[in-house]
């Protein structure tokens, strides 16, 4: 009977728009047939006349909201409500028409697009929508066009893609762009719908630009004191580029800087941080003049090679060192010096000598802190630095004396330097060796001849080059023992006969005369005392007759006379001298316990 009818959107009429007409067969015009309409709006939006089967739409509809509409119509005979034909289905179709403008997804977009790039680059695609049916006419059929934003770039007209459309755009001259682009359906024919976005486009920095100077000539000053690694300046150059591709290196390429100075990088304000590499001194060098040179850290090869100039700088940079009063300085630090212990009081020891590099004819004075020379031994010329002995030295009381010698400027007494002298005694052979220790020993009555009664060994308080060579010899001839030098700073008493008594004689006094090897040669003579013992045939000792040596009871005139022998013994310094005497003091004290003289 029917299939669909068709009713056009938006309908502005006053009466009711009239959407078609049903018909049955068995509908002869003799009003017997009723027609029935029901489905989606019927009532609402749609009515039928019962009798004509005209269909009207009561309001006005929008496609977009709803584009068909499913109906159900059937034909009964009026008289006994009989169906003459069964429930038939139609759609009502809602034609289209462009009452939608296009819309874009955002109303700004944004995007960038990297500096320097080619023609035709792809910044951003923008895509608008129009609710209007696409597959009807034109209504949808949408034309992007560029509103603002030329010469600098272009829309592809069918999909919305943004490109650049000039070269060598430059960040550094200009880097947003505002962008309108236009989207406007009916294929962009006049009376077309259309809808606007803008497009925030910003150029994004690359390593295009290099670094400059602004001054090539930069100049410092700082104190010859300064101490290494501290920064005596800055300097700075400028990159137009941002972020990492305007971060900077510096070096120093000459030699005359590179090796006193050093230059670093400040990561953050990206200036050039000059430091002493190397202790200054404004004696030796004044002032400085060496080339620094900046480069980017990063580079794009893209434009290393083009016609621009390199992407490096350089720059001159003078340093001026300003003088700082120093104190003076040594020849030498520290001062070792040698002397030989027999030297004289006043006799020359050494020469120590500092200068002030402030001024080459500016004098020093120079003195010896006595709190290092507590025994006043040494003495120094003020003017000249040279050092003698106030007294005499002895190496065998102290090998080494360590004195600070002080230089003070005169003009400021301020400026003070210490340098220690150490001062080496070296010796002398001036000590005669003698006994390791002070030996006494026995000999059996019933010895034989040829017995070894002891071993002696000597000390020798000298210091020889080549080591201790001592002789040992009796002082003269004796009947009654004899000595065997080893030739190892050793030798052996051996006995000349046998059979002693401690009647005849209980003690023996050996003197022994000892000499070193050096020169001059020293010697002196010591005494073994020897008791004669009775011992048994195993050579046991039985008893000895000591008593005249060991009895506390001896005569007055014994006494007075080890009295006099101590004297004479702290009144002479010769060791020689020394060990006669003590040989004749100790035979006469045996005398005069053996005779009871003076009692």
């Amino acid at each position: 009977m029917w299939n669909q009818f068709f009713l056009l959107e938006e309908y502005t009429g006053n009466d009711n728009q009239y959407v078609g007409k049903l018909h049955s067969n068995m509908d002869r015009g003799e009003g017997n047939v009723k027609y029935i309409l029901t489905g989606d709006g019927v009532g609402s939006l749609f009515l039928i006349d019962e009798n004509s089967g005209d269909i009207h739409a009561t309001k006005r509809l929008d496609r977009e909201e709803r584009a068909i509409y499913t109906l159900h119509a059937k034909v009964v005979d009026k008289r006994t409500n009989k169906t003459l034909e069964a429930d038939t289905e139609f759609n009502i179709k809602i034609h289209d028409i462009n009452d939608n403008e296009p819309k874009f997804s955002k109303d700004i977009y944004f995007a960038s697009v990297p500096e320097m790039s080619d023609v035709g680059t792809s910044v951003i695609q923008v895509t608008a929508t129009d609710a209007d049916d696409q597959t009807y006419g034109n209504s949808a059929k949408l034309v992007y066009s560029i509103l603002q934003g030329q010469p600098y770039f272009s829309v592809d007209s069918d999909n919305g893609t943004i490109r650049t459309a000039l070269p060598n755009m430059d960040r550094e001259t200009k880097e947003n762009y505002q962008v309108v682009i236009q989207a406007k359906d009916m294929a962009g024919q006049m009376g077309g719908l259309s809808g606007t976005t803008t497009v925030s486009i910003t150029l994004s920095d690359e390593n295009d630009s290099p670094p400059r100077f602004a001054n090539h000539t930069f100049r410092l000053s700082t104190l010859e004191s300064a101490e290494v690694g501290a920064a005596i300046g800055r300097i700075k150059a400028n990159d137009a580029d941002v972020g990492r591709n305007a971060e900077m290196q510096y070096s120093i390429v000459d030699r005359d800087g590179q090796d006193i100075f050093t230059i670093i990088t400040d990561q953050n304000t990206q200036e050039g941080i000059i430091r002493v590499k190397k202790q200054l001194d404004y004696e030796r060098k004044k002032t400085f003049s060496f080339k620094v040179e900046v480069t980017n850290t990063y580079l794009d090869p893209r434009f290393m090679y083009s016609p621009n100039p390199p992407f490096k700088d350089d720059a001159m940079v003078r340093v001026t060192i300003e003088d700082v009063d120093e104190p003076p300085v040594f020849s030498r630090n520290p001062y070792i010096i040698e002397v030989h212990e027999d030297t004289a009081a006043g006799s020359f020891v050494g020469v120590v000598s500092a200068k002030d590099l402030d001024a080459d004819n500016n004098p020093v004075k120079y003195s010896i802190d006595r709190h290092t020379d507590l025994e006043r031994l040494f003495n120094i010329d003020s003017v000249n630095g040279t050092i003698t002995t106030l007294k005499a030295l002895d190496r065998e009381m102290s090998k080494w004396h360590n004195i600070s010698v002080v230089a003070t400027e005169i003009s400021n007494p301020r400026q003070t330097t210490r340098v220690p002298v150490f001062i080496r005694v070296l010796d002398v052979n001036d000590n005669a060796p003698e006994f390791a220790m002070y030996y006494e020993t026995f000999v059996c009555e019933n010895v034989k001849s040829g017995q070894l009664i002891q071993t002696i060994s000597a000390v020798d308080t000298d210091e020889p080059l080549v080591g201790h060579k001592f002789v040992f010899s009796m002082s003269f001839s004796n009947p009654n023992f004899t000595i065997i030098d080893n030739e190892d700073n050793t030798a052996r008493i051996i006995t000349r006969r046998g059979g002693f008594s401690q009647r005849e004689m209980n003690t023996y006094l050996l003197p022994v005369v000892i000499s070193d090897n050096d020169y001059p040669i020293q010697s002196s003579t010591s005494t073994l005392t020897v008791n004669v013992c009775a011992c048994d045939s195993r050579g046991n000792v039985q008893s000895c007759n000591t008593e005249a040596l060991l009895s506390a009871g001896l005569s007055t005139g014994a006494l007075v006379a080890i009295l006099l022998c101590v004297i004479i013994l702290l009144s002479n310094p010769s060791t020689a001298l020394k060990s006669s005497v003590l040989l004749l003091c100790y035979s006469f004290v045996l005398f005069l316990s053996s005779s009871n003289f003076f009692n």
